[in-house]
C-alpha cells in the first residue's frame, strides 16, 4: 500500500473545464436557516464530491462569498451548482412540479433509516434544516418522506454536515448501483 500524491490523485478527477461530463447525482439539496459559514462550507465540500445536481441555500443560510464559507469548501463553491433563494417553499414547489421528489432529513413519526434506501426515489429534493429546530413542521406537511440516522448514544442528533455526509453518500452509492 502507497498512499497516492496529490497529482496521481488528480489524474483521475474532474476540473472545471470537464465538469460538464460529469454523471452528477439527481439530487436537489435545501439548506434551510443554517447558522453556520462552516457548515455551508462543509456541505460546499461534500457536495462537491458527491457532486450533486444543485444546493439552494435559503432563509438564513449564509452563502457566498463568505469568508468562512470559502476557506472551508476549499472551491467547491466554483464546482457545485448553487443558488441563494430566500423563501424554501418557493423551492420546494418548484421542484415538485418538475416530479421530483422531496425529502427531509429529520427524525420524524414516519421517517425511515438512510440505509433503507431505494433506487426507485430519484430525482430527489433533500431538505436539511437548521442544527437546533431541524426542518420545521410546514416544510415537513411538503415533502413525499423522511429520511432518518438512527442515534445509538444519549444525543439525538449529528453535526448538520456530518449528517448531510452521510446520507448524500447513501444516495450516490445507490445511485451508482442503478
Amino acid at each position: 500500500m502507497k498512499k497516492l500524491t496529490h497529482d496521481e490523485i488528480s489524474e483521475n478527477r474532474s476540473t472545471l473545464k470537464t465538469l460538464h461530463k460529469v454523471n452528477r447525482l439527481p439530487v436537489y439539496v435545501i439548506l434551510n436557516s443554517i447558522r453556520s459559514n462552516y457548515n455551508v462550507g462543509s456541505i460546499f465540500r461534500t457536495s462537491d464530491g458527491a457532486m450533486i445536481e444543485k444546493l439552494y441555500m435559503c432563509g438564513y443560510t449564509p452563502h457566498p462569498p463568505k469568508k468562512e464559507i470559502m476557506k472551508t469548501a476549499l472551491g467547491a463553491t466554483e464546482s457545485v451548482n448553487w443558488e441563494y433563494v430566500e423563501d424554501p417553499e418557493e423551492v420546494i414547489l418548484k421542484l415538485k412540479g418538475d416530479g421530483i421528489k422531496i425529502a427531509a432529513l429529520e427524525l420524524t413519526d414516519s421517517s425511515f433509516p438512510y440505509y433503507d434506501l431505494k433506487n426507485n426515489i430519484f430525482p430527489v429534493a433533500l431538505i436539511v434544516g437548521n442544527e437546533i429546530s431541524g426542518v420545521s413542521q410546514e416544510l415537513l406537511d411538503l415533502c413525499d418522506f423522511s429520511i432518518e440516522i438512527p442515534q445509538y448514544g444519549i444525543k439525538q442528533s449529528l453535526n448538520v454536515a456530518v449528517a448531510y455526509g452521510v446520507t448524500i453518500f447513501e444516495l450516490r452509492k445507490i445511485f451508482d448501483k442503478e
